[in-house]
């Protein structure tokens, strides 16, 4: 969520929209928006059921309302007088919607095939990634990704990928299996704990986390305050069949 505020506040997006399915970890997403003071207008909870899904994202981006503007306008051009009214009308009839909705950018809590399905509603709602900021989670590369060429570009926060393709690939070579994240991150924080406790006179008691620090791992950077530890995630996009590094 750090990561996406900053995202957020490094390109001036005023208003961002979360969409966030309805399942076991959505009281997560509502907690971490708070702690992050991240600016929204609202978080919507979907049903991620297929057959509920386009309707419901259809009411948050008032799709019925701007697809009557269009034909609305269409029928108004048709009995006025203007002297381009042809050119106007065959312009029109080859959008779907008229009118914006009110978000710049929209954060999906998601991931796999459910977020495939929030996004092409969105697309089916006259909603492009490439008018409006498509934002999700850490989607640790999903290779997948990079064949929806229509949701491009989206972005998502993670960590640094240079790192994280060295330890797959020497973590392959000593167990010929590719690493899970659970690996990934467990990795760096084993390093972290023996680095708190040298911090800490070799002492193992709550102090160890109260101090303010950052520690340097090889697969990643960490920072220790209030007796919280977060991963510093850089963030990337997914465009042109690339995951580009975006910071």
């Amino acid at each position: 969520m750090n990561a996406i505020k900053k995202f957020i506040e490094l390109n001036k997006i005023e208003k961002t929209i979360f969409l966030t399915p309805d399942v076991g970890y959505k009281n997560e997403i509502e907690e971490a928006i708070s702690n992050s003071k991240i600016k929204l207008l609202k978080n919507y909870v979907y049903n991620t059921d297929p057959t509920k899904l386009t309707e419901q994202i259809e009411k948050i981006t008032r799709y019925e309302v701007r697809k009557q503007n269009l034909e609305d306008e269409i029928v108004r051009l048709e009995k006025s007088e203007q002297n381009n009214k042809e050119l106007l009308i065959e312009r029109l009839k080859k959008k779907d919607t008229l009118g914006d909705v009110n978000f710049d950018s929209v954060v999906i809590s998601d991931f796999d095939e459910s977020l495939k399905s929030v996004t092409t509603s969105l697309l089916y709602t006259d909603i492009s990634p490439k008018k409006k900021y498509f934002i999700t989670l850490n989607q640790w590369f999903d290779e997948s990704l990079l064949k929806e060429k229509s949701s491009q570009p989206i972005y998502f926060p993670s960590a640094n990928k240079i790192n994280y393709d060295k330890f797959s690939s020497t973590y392959y070579e000593k167990y010929n299996q590719y690493p899970n994240q659970l690996s990934f991150l467990s990795y760096d924080l084993i390093g972290l704990v023996y680095y708190l406790i040298l911090q800490n006179n070799s002492v193992v008691d709550d102090n160890m986390f109260f101090k303010k620090t950052v520690f340097k791992g090889k697969v990643g950077i960490f920072k220790i305050k209030d007796n919280k530890i977060n991963h510093i995630l850089n963030f990337y996009k997914v465009e042109d069949k690339e995951f580009k590094k975006v910071f």
